[in-house]
């Protein structure tokens, strides 16, 4: 007896990026069935079960992936920092100009004073970027309004996107990502409006799926992001952190602590922080996007991550200052050549362990029956070629909930 299903793609090599299996898990010469939104079937066409479908789709032996998942962004904002640009170029250094009232502080004040409708239109084309190389799920971040009103606008708006665009957007409460003007210096007091103001008020309204924290010299201590990390458990949100991006603060193991989703950056990372995250199961997303506009020259211990088993993300950190980068093909480009990591490294840290990383490895990252269709299909013969090469885009179409 048939089975009855909405879209069938046959005539496909399908890189599944299942783990455990042959590389990338691909199928030579594959078949993909979707219903109602949701893988059914996948697997060889030999082996296929009879099944009647209103739509089938010869992809012509072309590759289909997991749709791509950019699980670190700044995506939503007002303004630009090009002005900064040339002057890291001129030798200022970052934490410099962000010392002088420049860096996340000059797009806190383009951000506070647009409006919602602004945000999004400004952050559209930055979307649609992504959406033009096969992403179907991104992470965006507030942080650059750090008050209770600007914090939920820039929520609201990511939010919103998610109605614009066939896209699925998981948004995180950023609070603690700088220290506002206002705030005359004061961490501590500014850490206690984060976490009695902000973070209720956004929980309360449903804007966000996780709480995230700068942990940094520049930024804040891990006594201080514990803080936010507890008020972020008691409202039921999982965690994630900016840690060791700059210099070691132990903000891995703080995240570890917490059974943060991830720790983003890590070139600091120490081989406690990496014993610490393995414990735990947090992801480590790597974000060569900053260490390539800021110049850096220590790389992320790859190697121990790999030797302590830490699944590997990448992911593209567009933002306005460290990392302008609106391609995800580009970050796994760089990933392999800044940071060594295997072509079948990369793919797996935009698919498989990105969603990991947003906590929806149940969902979606892998071709499996019961997560969400959410397919790319490449003009390319083999996954490498997504990688090997820059400005080269072999998108052939994007197929989100099955559609």
């Amino acid at each position: 007896m048939a089975i009855t299903v909405d879209h069938v793609w046959t005539n496909a090599r399908i890189a599944t990026m299942v783990a455990g299996g042959d590389t990338y898990g691909l199928i030579e010469r594959g078949c993909l069935a979707a219903k109602e939104g949701r893988i059914v079937w996948v697997g060889p066409e030999s082996d296929a079960p009879l099944m009647e479908s209103p739509t089938v789709t010869d992809v012509g032996g072309r590759l289909i992936t997991p749709g791509l998942i950019d699980c670190h962004s700044h995506l939503l904002y007002a303004g630009n920092r090009a002005g900064e640009f040339e002057d890291r170029l001129n030798g200022q250094t970052y934490a410099r100009i962000a010392a002088a009232g420049g860096g996340i502080l000059s797009t806190v004040k383009t951000t506070r004073s647009a409006d919602k409708d602004d945000l999004v239109a400004q952050s559209l084309p930055r979307l649609d970027s992504l959406i033009a190389e096969g992403v179907t799920t991104i992470e965006i971040k507030s942080g650059y309004g750090l008050d209770t009103a600007s914090e939920s606008k820039m929520l609201a708006a990511a939010r919103h996107l998610a109605t614009l665009r066939e896209i699925n957007v998981m948004t995180t409460f950023l609070g603690a990502h700088a220290l506002p003007p206002e705030a005359n210096g004061d961490k501590d007091r500014y850490i206690d409006a984060v976490c009695n103001d902000q973070l209720p008020a956004i929980a309360a309204a449903g804007l966000a799926d996780a709480v995230d924290g700068f942990c940094e010299t520049m930024a804040f201590s891990v006594d201080q992001i514990r803080r936010v990390f507890e008020a972020a458990r008691k409202h039921g949100l999982p965690v994630k952190l900016h840690a060791e991006q700059l210099s070691n603060q132990s903000g891995a193991a703080l995240a570890a602590e917490f059974s943060a989703l991830s720790a983003d950056h890590l070139e600091y990372l120490d081989e406690a922080g990496v014993m610490a995250l393995a414990r735990a199961g947090t992801v480590a997303v790597l974000l060569p996007g900053a260490f390539y506009f800021l110049g850096e020259r220590q790389a992320p211990p790859v190697d121990l991550l790999r030797q302590h088993r830490v699944p590997l993300a990448v992911a593209t950190d567009c933002n306005p200052g460290s990392s302008p980068l609106t391609s995800i093909l580009t970050a796994l480009n760089m990933a392999c050549i800044l940071f060594r990591l295997t072509a079948e490294e990369a793919l797996a840290g935009a698919t498989r362990n990105a969603a990991m990383a947003l906590g929806l490895g149940h969902q979606t990252g892998t071709l499996e029956p019961g997560k969400f269709c959410d397919l790319a299909i490449w003009n390319v013969d083999r996954p490498a070629e997504l990688i090997a090469s820059l400005g080269f885009n072999p998108l052939h179409a994007r197929v989100w909930r099955g559609a």
